[in-house]
């Protein structure tokens, strides 16, 4: 097999069937993805590093159990939000959504800048990383799953454990707020 010509699902296939080249290829392809996954979705570092070394200790471990039923960029993700998730409950309880909108209407409002005057490209990043920042966690991990792999709604669902209605509600609300921002 041409390993780096692959599709991901006969990679891990071929791992697991002894292949080690099969995972470097799979590691390479997914490990920037998943770390900025991990990073946006945590907002630390720190915390991403973990969960991305926890990661892919789970897929070293469920190797042998790996069934192609769906892409493997979803089951990995799946994996990842699963532990940032009992990493959250570890650290902080469950805001209410009442609680989760009193912390977001107390952040600052953006710096409105004069219609006349162009935003950088860097300005216009910053902006955009400071409206993803302020979104509540299950708003930006589905803004970061759609934006970032470009998923479709029914992956997004199943990584993240809800149903499409709610992954759709979630994209939505967190578009609406991101275009706030910059109004």
């Amino acid at each position: 097999m041409d390993a780096p010509l692959a599709d991901d699902a006969s990679l891990m296939l071929a791992w697991a069937g002894g292949d080690a080249a099969a995972f470097k290829v799979l590691y390479a392809r997914h490990k920037g993805p998943l770390y900025r996954f991990l990073v946006k979705t945590t907002r630390d570092r720190t915390q991403a590093d973990e969960l991305f070394q926890e990661t892919w200790a789970r897929v070293i471990t469920a190797r042998d159990r790996y069934r192609p039923e769906a892409k493997f960029s979803t089951w990995l993700l799946q994996i990842a939000h699963n532990l940032a998730i009992d990493t959250f409950r570890k650290i902080r309880p469950l805001a209410t959504s009442d609680e989760a909108e009193a912390v977001f209407a107390t952040q600052p409002a953006p710096e409105r800048e004069q219609p006349d005057n162009a935003l950088s490209e860097f300005e216009l990043r910053r902006r955009m990383q400071q409206a993803i920042d302020n979104l509540p966690d299950d708003q930006r991990e589905t803004f970061v799953l759609r934006m970032e792999y470009e998923l479709s709604l029914e992956e997004i669902a199943a990584i993240t454990g809800v149903g499409r209605e709610t992954a759709k509600s979630r994209l939505r609300y967190a578009m609406a707020r991101i275009k706030q921002w910059f109004a």
